[in-house]
């Protein structure tokens, strides 16, 4: 098992920036991939960003590229987020996997999920 745990979300003025954290613990694996979800209100969970187990790779979905920025440091996932937009508004959440590439975009096949961190954005 892998327990995820999720921090840094809060309020924002659209423009501004926040780092969120995703520390694993419990059976870690250190070739496992990490991402980031997100889940606004009456929408679908979608794919935000992943890291490969190095870290030497990374993917974003489009509307995030040159705002966001996915790192790891051993057991922690680091998300970047800056210039937020209130669409960026949220709950995001971390997930890993062993077994996901990190062009891997469902849901459904990442395995282990943390609780979610709110994201608000004001306009």
């Amino acid at each position: 098992q892998v327990q995820l745990v999720e921090s840094g979300g809060g309020l924002v003025q659209a423009g501004g920036s926040l780092r969120l954290s995703c520390v694993a613990s419990g059976r870690t694996f250190r070739a496992i991939t990490m991402g980031w979800f997100r889940q606004a209100p009456g929408k679908e969970r979608e794919f935000v960003a992943a890291i490969s187990w190095s870290g030497g790779s990374a993917y974003y979905t489009d509307s995030v590229k040159g705002r966001f920025t996915i790192s790891r440091a051993d057991d922690t996932v680091y998300l970047q987020m800056n210039s937020l937009k209130p669409e960026d508004a949220a709950v995001y959440y971390c997930a890993a996997d062993p077994q996901v590439a990190i062009t891997a975009t469902d849901p459904n096949i990442y395995n282990y999920w943390g609780q979610g961190t709110q994201v608000t954005v004001s306009s």
